[in-house]
């Protein structure tokens, strides 16, 4: 089958686009605003965009707290979504009056970051502590803008549970970490597999 994304016309019960590009990480946002109120909220359009420098970004569809904050602020947090975490993720991103703290709807704890003015989950096996290089709005083939604002951080600190680490490396089957699938579906990255680059020539 094939349908343009104009009339979106695929004749299936729900999009497939987020099933296609799929599975993506979650970033598991933490943000203070001014306020000193705390956010955390998980974002599926979220990755790493640079290892030098080590720079992550997350997409916001629509303009909510957590962008809000990290504009007023220029930092946030991102914590790893492991399996044994992935239903108290799924409380954080519930729609909630702003200034209410998604740490304490979903029972976990907050922690303030070393080199960060921004709340992480002390629950979490891996943290990465950001400062925010830009936020953008990307722009639609009219070169209107799109309804999403992205933000990009460079990583200026990581914290690693030593917990999941074997043999100098993350080992993945403790680590567990979570992605969204398509439509309501996850999956954890415990089932992993090695594969080794082609030698050139």
């Amino acid at each position: 089958m094939f349908y343009d994304t104009d009339s979106n016309a695929h004749g299936l019960r729900h999009d497939p686009f987020k099933a296609i590009v799929a599975p993506r990480p979650i970033g598991w946002i933490g943000t203070k605003a001014t306020d000193g109120s705390l956010n955390l909220a998980p974002y599926s359009f979220f990755n790493a965009v640079s290892d030098r420098p080590k720079l992550v970004m997350f997409s916001s569809s629509g303009y909510k707290d957590s962008i809000r904050s990290i504009e007023e602020t220029g930092v946030f947090t991102c914590s790893l979504v492991s399996r044994d975490l992935a239903e108290r993720m799924n409380v954080t991103s519930a729609a909630v009056p702003r200034g209410t703290s998604e740490f304490a709807l979903a029972g976990l704890t907050p922690v303030a970051g070393r080199l960060v003015d921004a709340p992480y989950v002390g629950e979490a096996h891996a943290v990465l502590e950001c400062r925010m290089t830009e936020i953008v709005r990307p722009k639609t083939l009219s070169g209107d803008l799109a309804e999403s604002w992205i933000a990009f951080g460079a990583v200026v600190g990581i914290h690693l549970d030593e917990a999941i680490v074997r043999e100098g490396r993350i080992d993945m089957a403790l680590a567990s970490p979570v992605a969204r699938m398509g439509y309501m579906d996850y999956c954890d990255g415990s089932d992993a597999f090695e594969m080794f680059r082609p030698k050139a020539g």
